[in-house]
């Protein structure tokens, strides 16, 4: 396929990604590698580029919680050590890493991911508590573990970490949803221009790519937050578990 057609897809796919995740708050960063994946873009590109979409979509979305005070500083601040190591250490490692082994762990993130969005579907809304007022040494050490290890697969699969990021915030650390969310694109926003260094240290990157498929998510991701949404969001995620079931299975059919 011509490289021309095949940059103009990935433009379309970006936007479409971006405007479909930010209606409910997400940035797609899980889904922007299998895309380019699948799209013929080597691993190392499609990693690296995902970071940096999902930097644009976590400053944007995370300066609109700011500007709503649903950002808690004090909390993020503590995953900051752990992700920007952790996703630093992935970035720089990822050029190690054997292709047909990244193409196993995207299949087993999206299976996993798109299994828990289903499921999200049939919870019930959570009851919002206030902020925790403090917390204890082992919760601060389960942080910093926890952090490093969402950090480590940021970098190397080009993911966003939101995804693990709020449910634990929510339900380990018992932070309101909404705080989580806000929080999480500060947290990712780090963790992704970490991963961005330790990629840019191994190998370079496909700048005319990053340029036209950021721009795309810039303007996708300011639609898609002012589009107001007539489903449920439990609906929506659903049925974009069920899309990331079927990138997957097209990864495992490449693999096959």
């Amino acid at each position: 396929m011509d490289i021309s057609i095949v940059l103009l897809y990935a433009v379309i796919f970006a936007f479409l990604v971006a405007f479909v995740f930010s209606m409910f708050g997400q940035g797609g960063g899980s889904v922007y590698s299998p895309v380019l994946l699948l799209l013929g873009y080597a691993v190392l590109v499609s990693t690296s580029t995902s970071l940096v979409l999902n930097l644009i979509t976590s400053l944007s979305a995370g300066y609109i919680f700011y500007r709503k005070k649903m950002i808690d500083f004090r909390a993020s601040l503590l995953f900051v050590p752990g992700i920007t190591l952790g996703a630093f250490m992935g970035g720089s490692l990822a050029v190690f890493v054997d292709n047909t082994f990244f193409l196993w762990l995207f299949v087993f993130f999206l299976v996993s991911l798109g299994a828990r969005m289903i499921c999200s579907f049939w919870e019930r809304g959570k009851v919002e508590e206030e902020l925790p007022k403090g917390l204890s040494i082992a919760m601060y050490t389960l942080i910093v573990s926890f952090s490093f290890a969402v950090g480590l697969i940021s970098g190397l699969l080009g993911v966003g970490g939101g995804t693990f990021i709020v449910p634990f915030m929510v339900y380990i650390c018992k932070y309101p949803t909404k705080f989580a969310a806000g929080s999480s694109h500060l947290i990712i926003s780090f963790s992704a221009f970490s991963g961005i260094l330790g990629h840019a240290a191994s190998h370079a990157l496909d700048i005319p790519l990053i340029v036209v498929t950021g721009i795309a998510v810039l303007i996708g991701g300011n639609l898609g937050a002012r589009t107001s949404m007539r489903l449920k969001a439990q609906k929506i995620r659903a049925g974009l578990g069920i899309i990331m079931w079927v990138l997957a299975a097209l990864i495992l059919v490449k693999l096959i």
